[in-house]
């Protein structure tokens, strides 16, 4: 199967997922969109009220203000994938359980092979957390770290400029930045990546006749 394909079989067993308890209250799962060859994927934490009612990631408050941030960045939310570390809505949008996140982590690890970005960025401490365990979101936010064969920023949840006006600011200049830490990740990928060898060809037998 091609990436597109593993995804939508990922999309088509999330929604009838029943492996943790927050099946029990969902309406909807929300396994996550984008781009099957997108070089940016975006990590979120869960889906909350709308999310829960659309199937989608990112569509209420904090969702229109991640398009704003994308466009800052000079990206359309149809180009970059966009998910969520939970695929189904934490009752009241309390924080994900660790028994909540690791049942839906082979999804999203499955998401991430099929995908193979450049960059992840994290958006919120429960999505920094799988990347980059016991940073501090306050001391990293909006740098650039190799983890593995791909990069990890973590930046503040959309959502946490809407209750703390005084993080607008830091959010904004992260985004700004994306464009030149992408083009800075393609290229130490690409130093990183080895040259394809050329096939050996057996020498020939002379003949005596």
């Amino acid at each position: 199967m091609n990436a597109e394909e593993i995804l939508n079989q990922i999309a088509a067993e999330v929604a009838v997922c029943t492996r943790c308890p927050l099946h029990k209250s969902r309406k909807k799962a929300v396994p996550g969109e984008g781009p099957a060859n997108s070089e940016i994927m975006f990590i979120g934490e869960g889906p909350g009220f709308h999310e829960n009612e659309q199937g989608r990631p990112f569509v209420g408050a904090a969702g229109q203000f991640l398009d704003q941030l994308l466009a800052r960045a000079g990206l359309k939310r149809s180009e970059v994938w966009i998910g969520n570390v939970v695929k189904c809505r934490p009752p009241d949008n309390r924080d994900p359980f660790p028994e909540e996140l690791a049942t839906c982590d082979d999804y999203l690890e499955r998401q991430i092979a099929a995908i193979n970005p450049k960059i992840i960025v994290t958006l919120g401490r429960f999505s920094m957390a799988k990347f980059l365990p016991g940073a501090k979101i306050s001391a990293v936010h909006g740098q650039m770290r190799r983890v593995g064969d791909r990069f990890v920023i973590a930046m503040f949840h959309p959502a946490a400029a809407l209750h703390n006006l005084n993080l607008r600011p830091l959010i904004l200049a992260d985004f700004a930045k994306l464009p030149q830490l992408l083009e800075q990740a393609r290229r130490e990928l690409d130093r990183s990546t080895p040259a394809p060898q050329a096939p050996k060809q057996e020498p020939k037998q002379l003949s005596l006749f």
